[in-house]
């Protein structure tokens, strides 16, 4: 299993698989989730790239120190990952808090992203005390505590019925991050401002939205598409977790920007 251990004293986990000849194609989860959360998508896309995937600091099989979160430092975790894959450049795919990052590194290492997909996430929150109150939460109750709420905004009433085993493995992953890691998570997104920055992005960009996301609407992913010159948009009829509950659509979008 290797690791990476970040300047900090954080270690991050990464896995990477697939052919060493084909095009890498970095993934990063949301907030509260693992690398599994891509489980669904890995046996399509490995026929066609060469598959990086890691646990964000805190979450699945990564640790992380108290550090003061931020979108460059989870930014730089990401990249000191693709350096220790030996990967000088890649295509990413980041869904939430994975779109984040992605648009910081294609912001300011463009010489490193080919081509990018974000998907259900945001460029800026003017009101900080959502993040403010899941901090509290976390620290005083464990991230265990937000796990029902998070599940009931990111998935649609219909797909937590008829899909229980799916709904229940994303609350185990949620529950299971360490609250140092998910704090620096949550300051990251509360402080995270790409007003300016998204706008200066070259790289290739498709944005997908969830016309049913409550957690990132589709109104944020549209105003990313509006401001990444060139980017393409689509939507996929599902909630904020979209490639877990509209696999199907979410990889064909996927494939048919990337290929």
């Amino acid at each position: 299993m290797p690791s990476i251990t970040t300047p900090d004293g954080s270690s991050i986990h990464y896995e990477v698989e697939g052919s060493a000849g084909a095009p890498a194609l970095m993934m990063c989860n949301s907030l509260g989730t693992d690398l599994h959360m891509w489980d669904g998508q890995a046996p399509e896309l490995l026929k066609h790239f060469r598959l990086v995937r890691y646990d964000r600091r805190g979450h699945g099989k990564s640790t992380s120190s108290k550090a003061q979160g931020s979108m460059e430092l989870l930014s730089h975790d990401a990249l000191a990952v693709a350096d220790a894959a030996g990967i000088k450049t890649f295509n990413w795919c980041g869904l939430s808090m994975g779109g984040m990052v992605g648009q910081w590194i294609a912001a300011n290492r463009p010489e490193r992203i080919t081509k990018m997909v974000i998907s259900n996430t945001h460029y800026y929150y003017p009101d900080k005390t959502p993040w403010n109150d899941r901090i509290k939460i976390a620290q005083e109750q464990g991230t265990s505590a937000l796990a029902p709420v998070q599940l009931a905004r990111w998935f649609t009433p219909g797909f937590i019925k008829d899909h229980p085993a799916d709904v229940e493995n994303v609350g185990k992953m949620f529950s299971a991050t360490k609250v140092d890691g998910f704090v620096a998570c949550c300051q990251a997104g509360r402080d995270m401002d790409f007003r300016e920055m998204s706008p200066k992005i070259k790289t290739p960009t498709l944005v997908i939205v969830g016309s049913q996301d409550k957690a990132t609407p589709p109104e944020a992913g549209e105003a990313i598409h509006k401001m990444i010159p060139g980017s393409k948009l689509a939507a996929v009829d599902g909630a904020h977790l979209s490639n877990i509950e509209k696999p199907a659509d979410y990889l064909k979008a996927m494939l048919g920007f990337l290929l």
